[in-house]
């Protein structure tokens, strides 16, 4: 049977161990939502005149307000930083609370957002699209 002292010395010893790895653990490196590539290339037909697309493998949305007109966005809600889903009726929208934002400028149309989508480099080259910070 093991007696008092060795029990609370086994005990402490386990709580410094674990209480070590959980402090360690604040230390790595955090993790963003909506990583991805952050840059991308599309063919131009890929994005519809009055939509756009959302790429999934990257932190983009790109949009074509008007024919020959494209805009990128970043694709993370200004507003809790989920990745937005869609882009649909004329605007750009996020799933997780209802914020829909302009496909013009990535201007907020409605809440809980109260930012922009942060705007990104749109480069055509030829039938392409060059996406960048």
């Amino acid at each position: 049977m093991t007696d008092r002292r060795s029990f609370l010395t086994a005990a402490g010893l386990a709580a410094v161990t674990v209480g070590t790895g959980l402090g360690a653990s604040g230390c790595a490196k955090p993790v963003q939502i909506g990583t991805g590539a952050t840059r991308a290339t599309i063919p131009a037909a890929d994005v519809p005149v009055g939509g756009g697309v959302v790429l999934t493998d990257a932190r983009f949305v790109v949009t074509q307000p008007s024919p020959g007109v494209y805009r990128a966005f970043d694709r993370t809600c200004t507003h809790q930083d989920c990745p937005v889903k869609r882009v649909e009726g004329g605007g750009i929208s996020c799933s997780c609370h209802g914020s829909r934002f302009s496909l013009e400028d990535g201007s907020v149309l409605a809440g809980p957002a109260t930012r922009p989508l942060p705007p990104r480099t749109v480069t055509v080259r030829g039938d392409q699209l060059d996406l960048a910070p």
